[in-house]
């Protein structure tokens, strides 16, 4: 099965209505023809994440075994690791990626709860009534209820977006 194709079957499971929790069986084999020997995958990785402009060159590092990509480093800003994973998980030969990639601490900033929960209010189809946040130290918490797994994801999403935010812990459950 295609990666691109797993991701998709997870997010359509994720968008049935009930649906609390997903338990992701999905093996995936490649052909013979995508395979690819854990140099040229290791090339081929390096080579995409040099030239992603949000992955910071010198920062982010890539080891392979197996189609496997695990990703170390340490980064400023949360989407730069989430644009390094976005970057090498759909290449041909890749069977998967474990994102290890750390995002260091900044300036910490006393408002960020405010800021989160602003955000929140702000995004027309968030009930911010119904999610908690706390925030301390750069690591934020998210508890409450969402009426979806894309809530869910939105309101991780603005909880990533304030400035001094190094950690979310999303405990939010899924409602309808």
């Amino acid at each position: 099965m295609h990666v691109p194709f797993q991701r998709q079957l997870v997010r359509a499971a994720e968008r049935v209505a009930g649906v609390r929790a997903i338990a992701e069986d999905i093996k995936v084999e490649l052909l013979v023809s995508f395979k690819k020997t854990n140099t040229d995958l290791a090339h081929t990785v390096a080579s995409t994440l040099k030239w992603d402009v949000q992955v910071p060159d010198d920062k982010v590092k890539a080891r392979v075994d197996d189609g496997w990509v695990w990703l170390e480093g340490e980064v400023d800003w949360q989407y730069q690791a989430a644009a390094a994973e976005r970057a090498v998980r759909n290449l041909s030969g890749i069977r998967g990626v474990s994102n290890l990639i750390q995002v260091k601490p900044h300036a910490s900033v006393p408002d960020v709860k405010q800021r989160i929960e602003g955000a929140l209010k702000r995004h027309a189809e968030l009930d911010s009534k119904q999610i908690l946040v706390e925030a301390m130290d750069g690591k934020v918490i998210l508890r409450g209820k969402v009426r979806s797994w894309t809530e869910r994801r939105d309101a991780e999403t603005a909880a990533w977006a304030a400035p001094g935010v190094t950690n979310v812990e999303d405990e939010l459950l899924v409602q309808v």
